[in-house]
């Protein structure tokens, strides 16, 4: 039975957002806590493309800001796998009036980039896509000035947030409106939040022109990495606590814990910490459309209930790393486990685990929340543990530690 206060690194979340801000803010700005890991460094390293001065001390990054200005006359940028980098650095590159060009690794190009593309044509910015249309790679041309953008929201809050964190930089400003109904909405009030906290003036979706100022900021460990650990005092039983997210946390995902609760573990949410207490699982019926990065944790923690689940309104992560609802379906399938696809989310029937090596469709979250099974079954193998290097490269150490 476990019994173990896990510590997990700094949210990619935070990090990210935390990085634009410093790096269109006028002044040096230093970031506390921050995640290490593919997806922050990819991010990292297009800001240096762009002008800003991006230094890594371990954990703490001391980001020189460019005070709004975008002054390369020409830059390529690669955003390797990181969804979040490529559709947060999109808008940023109409800020300049150089040519930039934005590309990223095969997975990437497969992933929607057409809501930001829309939005900002829609302002006047020159977007040249050079392969599949809406999708990277593109060619961005500015300046923009601002004022009004409408976007789509329904396939990624990513591309409202993008938006977002350029519009203090516009000389007109910018109000964004939704187009569509939004996915992940907590995520968009963190980038709000991030956004004040760096100095912005903001109102809801209507950000005024006047950049951000330079501070110093600290990051919360990442609530989607905690839910590993936390998922794994459910399907395991005993009791996992995971210190520095607590009531006052910015990170929807650590609603995840509610869900746990609904399936009978116990919780305890504090002011400074998160603790998970196993019981017997029943198998519930849940919406996970405001933290979709959930569905492959619950999805395991429902493989090891004592009946039957259904998640509904994920159809959003068809397009993330993976077709993430089919390969969920595939891998519990590969494991013994019914499974069922829907239009957006997935039916699983608990069965016997069998030993299984788990295929991760280059899906870090494959990776990690499928090698919970091996808390249950021996013999759950994971085909490629690196791909974890994309936003937590201590997976497999910690976890390791959790098992000991």
């Amino acid at each position: 039975m476990i019994d173990a206060t896990v510590g997990v690194p700094g949210s990619k979340s935070l990090t990210n957002r935390a990085l634009v801000c410093a790096a269109l803010a006028e002044g040096t700005s230093t970031i506390t806590g921050a995640l290490v890991a593919d997806d922050t460094a990819a991010m990292g390293d297009c800001l240096r493309a762009l002008g800003a001065g991006v230094e890594w001390d371990g954990t703490t990054v001391t980001v020189v800001g460019v005070a709004g200005r975008i002054d390369v006359d020409e830059a390529h940028l690669d955003a390797r796998l990181s969804g979040t980098t490529s559709r947060f650095v999109l808008p940023l590159l109409a800020l300049g009036s150089g040519r930039y060009t934005l590309d990223g690794k095969e997975p990437l190009r497969r992933r929607p980039m057409g809501p930001s593309i829309d939005a900002l044509r829609d302002m006047g910015v020159a977007v040249e896509e050079l392969g599949e249309p809406g999708h990277l790679p593109v060619v961005v041309s500015g300046p923009v000035r601002g004022g009004e953008a409408a976007v789509r929201g329904d396939l990624s809050s990513q591309f409202v947030s993008g938006l977002l964190l350029a519009a203090p930089a516009m000389p007109g400003g910018l109000r964004v409106t939704i187009r569509t109904s939004l996915v992940a909405a907590p995520f968009v009030a963190m980038t709000t939040a991030v956004m004040r906290a760096f100095g912005a003036d903001v109102q809801e979706l209507d950000v005024r022109p006047g950049g951000y100022r330079s501070r110093e900021y600290a990051v919360e460990p990442d609530a989607s990495a905690a839910s590993y650990f936390l998922a794994a005092a459910a399907i395991a039983g005993g009791r996992v606590t995971v210190g520095g997210l607590g009531r006052e946390s910015l990170q929807g995902d650590l609603r995840f814990v509610d869900v746990l609760e609904r399936m009978g573990a116990t919780i305890e949410l504090t002011d400074v910490d998160v603790s998970v207490t196993g019981g017997d699982l029943r198998g519930i019926d849940v919406d996970l459309s405001a933290m979709p990065d959930m569905a492959q944790t619950f999805a395991v923690v429902a493989a090891c209930a004592d009946g039957p689940s259904r998640v509904s309104g994920v159809s959003v992560i068809r397009g993330h790393e993976t077709d993430r609802i089919t390969a969920v379906v595939n891998e519990l399938r590969r494991c013994g486990v019914g499974a069922e696809e829907t239009d957006d989310g997935f039916v699983i029937e608990p069965a016997q685990i069998r030993p299984a090596t788990i295929q991760t469709y280059d899906d870090h979250r494959m990776a990690m929340s499928f090698a919970l099974l091996g808390l249950r079954q021996p013999g759950i193998e994971i085909a490629d543990p690196d791909v974890v290097g994309k936003t937590f490269p201590g997976f497999w150490d910690a976890l390791a530690r959790l098992r000991s």
